[in-house]
């Protein structure tokens, strides 16, 4: 009997990963990052019964893994700050919650280990006291496998890497353009210009012609990152806005009724555009039979023959004829099982010898 494929075979489910991000983008709205809030949705979409319904213990481990990993996605970047808090709630709810036995473990691989210490380190200069004592309660139970890789690693596995579409809304902003555009970066950087245009000034050897910045320099670098802020918040509002639309998806029967008349129109147009052939512009029967089916496999069939005939030459021709070796040329005559009478037999050979030959 036929071992049936595992369900939950890949890295990520697709229905578990729509309701996280049904979990995260609840949790985006409050606009915080306390765990109280976390909490409170996740009692609210009952998010513990994920677990309920799986009989089998190794479909029940693999599920959790999955979970794990999806997880783990979320907690990682290029989400936002609030994304990947979301998804060290979820790690922290996923681990409690889950009915295997022993829990399956969150794989951290050694390469994201200095981007989640720095999350931590900033989450605790802001005074995130929630997400720093998430993150070390998960240690302190030993609930972080560190590994080498993110995922399993198993005989067979697909070359090509299945990749997870990523939520254009979970993303994080670029800030580094925000924080440099501060009122006190651009009084500095204007104090320093007034000093070099100062310098310049005082030295005899240096043409005061010679100018290696412009010197409007604060002014068109304000107005280059506002020009770059506006962008952004553009590009932001543009995603949100197709992703209302998308939900506002037609009907099923909107959908049919529309199919139907684009057939109808179509369907009617080339009705109108039909015209019959008249008698002078019908084929001949000799034509009908050049443009015949037949006749183009005849002709394939010749060409391909043509083609088979036209054989390369073989590699000692070729390397003969790259050392300039002649031959002389020989007659061979065919081995023939009867020599035609017209045939001029040579002296003490006839159809007796060749055939006892």
């Amino acid at each position: 009997m036929p071992r049936e494929p595992p369900i939950f075979s890949d890295i990520f489910y697709d229905p578990l990963t729509e309701d996280v991000e049904e979990l995260l983008a609840r949790f985006q709205q409050t606009d915080s990052v306390r765990f109280e809030d976390f909490s409170a949705i996740w009692r609210e979409m009952a998010f513990s019964d994920v677990f309920i319904g799986i009989p089998k213990v190794a479909e029940m481990k693999r599920f959790c893994r999955v979970a794990m990993a999806t997880a783990a996605k979320f907690f990682l970047p290029p989400h936002s700050y609030q994304i990947r808090v979301g998804g060290l709630y979820l790690m922290f709810g996923l681990f409690h919650t889950q009915l295997n036995s022993p829990h399956v473990k969150v794989r951290l691989a050694l390469k994201d280990w200095a981007v989640v210490q720095k999350f931590i380190q900033d989450s605790a200069d802001s005074g995130h006291q929630d997400v720093v004592y998430v993150f070390r309660k998960l240690v302190a139970i030993n609930a972080i496998y560190y590994t080498a890789m993110p995922h399993l690693l198993f005989f067979q596995k697909q070359k090509k890497k299945k990749r997870e579409p990523v939520c254009a809304a979970f993303l994080g902003r670029t800030t580094a353009v925000q924080e440099f555009s501060s009122a006190v970066i651009l009084e500095e950087l204007a104090h320093v210009q007034i000093q070099y245009e100062k310098l310049k000034e005082a030295s005899v050897e240096v043409n005061r012609e010679v100018t290696v910045n412009h010197m409007d320099l604060c002014a068109r670098l304000n107005d280059c990152m506002s020009e770059f802020l506006e962008w952004q918040q553009r590009m932001f509002s543009q995603v949100k806005e197709d992703e209302v639309h998308a939900e506002e998806k037609p009907s099923e029967a909107e959908y049919c009724s529309s199919r139907a008349e684009l057939l109808s129109s179509i369907k009617q147009k080339s009705y109108s555009n039909f015209r019959k052939a008249s008698r002078s512009k019908r084929p001949r029967p000799g034509e009908a039979a050049a443009d015949s089916p037949s006749s183009g496999a005849e002709h394939v069939r010749v060409a391909s023959a043509t083609l088979q005939r036209q054989r390369p030459p073989s590699l000692r021709a070729r390397t003969r004829k790259s050392l300039g070796v002649t031959l002389p040329e020989r007659k061979l005559q065919n081995w023939l099982l009867s020599v035609p009478e017209q045939q001029q037999r040579s002296p003490g050979r006839g159809p007796a010898a060749s055939s006892r030959a």
